[in-house]
């Protein structure tokens, strides 16, 4: 068997540091934030190139905290994308925010630039571009449009750890940038985690407070906040692997190209990297004409594959009061009904990339 993604032969690559980090905040006794939590957010900022990092407990507390501090409230609107994780949308509902969704570009499966002007409102106060499958949405004209209108620009990166922009690093480009650290990440915790970066002093100072209950120093609650912290362990895990991810990724980059090679001329659509970004290859989503087909062949000969996303936000039963049907965004539905993801791990060997090549190149799966 081929799986879809091995966690544990990460954990066996660094197994000593790993458990040496674990051990350390054990014996600590200080199980929530403190140094370790501290230490990451330092690295993690230096790492994005921001002045600031506030580690929370999940991707979508990162999400929630940023548009609080980006002044979104009750009946503001926010324009994302349709074709993501729900957590996404669910952030913009917690604040009692509505999801504005703008199709996405079938090429790079992020927000189309081009239509999100016409998606803007006098209630509109952020965008939210989402770094699909870890690739970044195509940031300057959402910037210039942001800034034509007076929009906060929040960075759902969640899929992107490490991904570029004309050179510059996920999470750095709009006023804040939120990560996951989600066990199956590129950068993954041991367990739940997320982090916010943000250049603006005044937005992590909020940040800080919110996601400790709103208190600037112990028992000192100067707003309403939330129990968003980091576990320590967390932070000392994430502190070793954080030391690992650039070879990571360039091993990742290296199982693309080569899935890219193998299947130029397959019965399948392979995605592309961007002018001028840097893909971090979080997911391979190749595209097919029969997806059901062609996962039912791969799994019989021992191949796990996944699915992301195959049902698009705007045609979730959770989503149905805001009133959209199919064909409402059919960029997005198209790739819902082809996209599936190959198995693409660091520690995925090359023939295993070239045995998964050539099965997706039989003709046996297609109707």
């Amino acid at each position: 068997m081929i799986p879809f993604l091995d966690i544990k032969a990460q954990y066996a690559t660094i197994q000593p540091e790993l458990e040496a980090a674990a051990l350390k905040v054990l014996r600590s006794g200080r199980y929530v934030l403190g140094e370790e939590v501290a230490a990451l957010e330092e690295e993690f900022a230096a790492y994005c190139g921001t002045r600031h990092a506030i580690a929370v407990n999940t991707g979508t507390s990162a999400l929630h905290l940023s548009l609080i501090a980006a002044g979104v409230g009750p009946g503001d609107e926010v324009i994302t994308t349709p074709f993501t994780f729900v957590a996404t949308a669910a952030a913009i509902s917690y604040i009692g925010a509505r999801p504005v969704f703008v199709d996405i570009d079938p090429v790079t499966f992020n927000i189309d630039a081009n239509q999100i002007e016409r998606a803007i409102t006098p209630r509109t106060r952020a965008i939210v571009p989402v770094h699909l499958y870890g690739q970044m949405a195509d940031m300057d004209p959402i910037l210039q449009i942001a800034a034509k209108h007076g929009l906060a620009v929040i960075e759902d990166a969640c899929q992107a750890h490490g991904a570029t922009y004309g050179g510059q690093r996920a999470g750095s480009l709009g006023i804040s940038g939120c990560f996951s650290f989600y066990p199956g990440k590129n950068l993954g915790a041991c367990g739940e985690g997320g982090i916010i970066v943000t250049g603006d002093d005044k937005q992590a100072q909020q940040m800080r407070m919110l996601r400790d209950w709103g208190q600037d120093r112990r028992y000192h609650h100067v707003t309403q906040g939330y129990n968003y912290r980091m576990d320590a362990i967390q932070g000392a895990i994430l502190r070793v692997k954080l030391r690992h991810l650039e070879a990571w990724t360039e091993a990742r980059r290296t199982r693309a190209r080569l899935y890219t090679s193998l299947l130029a001329h397959a019965p399948v659509e392979v995605p592309r990297e961007a002018h001028g970004r840097r893909h971090v290859w979080h997911v391979f989503a190749v595209r097919t004409r029969d997806r059901g087909q062609l996962q039912k062949f791969l799994l019989a000969e021992g191949v796990e594959t996944g699915l992301h996303y195959p049902i698009p936000v705007h045609l979730q039963p959770a989503y149905a009061d805001l009133g959209h049907g199919p064909g409402d965004f059919p960029a997005a539905e198209a790739a819902a009904n082809s996209v599936l993801s190959l198995p693409l791990y660091p520690e995925l060997s090359l023939r295993d990339v070239e045995i998964v090549a050539e099965l997706v190149k039989q003709d046996a799966y297609v109707s």
